[in-house]
C-alpha cells in the first residue's frame, strides 16, 4: 500500500467517524429538545457537572469544564450562564482560591438530568442501530459497542488495565 493510499484510507475513516458522530448528535439533539428543552451540549454539561464530588480534585474549574464538553471557555461560560438563568446550575467562588469559580448542578438541574437520561440513551441506541445498517458505519458502531462493553467490565472490576 502506498503512503497516498494509506492517507486516503485514513481520510475515509475520519469521514465515516464524522458522519456517525453527526448522525448520533442530531438524533439526540432532536430527542432532548422535544422532550426536555435541552440541547446536547446542555445535557453534556449537566452530566459532567453532576459527576463532581467534594473530595480532593472533585470540583472542576471553568477551563476543565470547557475541556470536558469540548467547547471554548467563552462558549462554556455562555452555556453555564444560560443554564444558571434557568435555575439548573449555580456558580460559587472556589473556597481555596478566591479567583476560581466552581459550578454545581442545582436540585432542579439534577431532576431534569434524570428525566432526560432515558431520552438520551434511547436516542443514542436508535442512532447506533440505524448506523449499524450502513456498511460504511457498521465497523465504527461495533467499535463503540466494544468500548461500552469494556467500560462496563472495568466498572464491575473485571478489567483493571488497558488492553
Amino acid at each position: 500500500m502506498t503512503a497516498e493510499a494509506a492517507l486516503t484510507g485514513l481520510a475515509d475513516g475520519w469521514y465515516a467517524l464524522s458522519v456517525l458522530h453527526d448522525r448520533i448528535e442530531a438524533r439526540i439533539e432532536r430527542a432532548l429538545q422535544a422532550g426536555h428543552e435541552l440541547s446536547v451540549r446542555e445535557y453534556s454539561l449537566l452530566t459532567v457537572l453532576s459527576r463532581q464530588h467534594d473530595g480532593p480534585g472533585g470540583h472542576l474549574r471553568m477551563n476543565q469544564v470547557a475541556d470536558s464538553v469540548a467547547l471554548s471557555q467563552s462558549a462554556t461560560t455562555r452555556l453555564v450562564t444560560r443554564l444558571e438563568d434557568r435555575g439548573l446550575l449555580q456558580r460559587y467562588l472556589c473556597p481555596d482560591d478566591r479567583r476560581g469559580i466552581y459550578t454545581d448542578v442545582t436540585p432542579a438541574g439534577l431532576a431534569l438530568l434524570e428525566q432526560a437520561r432515558p431520552t438520551n440513551d434511547a436516542a443514542l441506541s436508535q442512532a447506533l442501530r440505524e448506523a449499524a445498517a450502513d456498511p460504511e458505519l457498521a465497523p465504527l458502531v461495533t467499535a463503540v459497542e466494544a468500548l461500552n462493553r469494556r467500560e462496563m467490565r472495568v466498572g464491575d472490576g473485571v478489567a483493571t488495565t488497558a488492553p
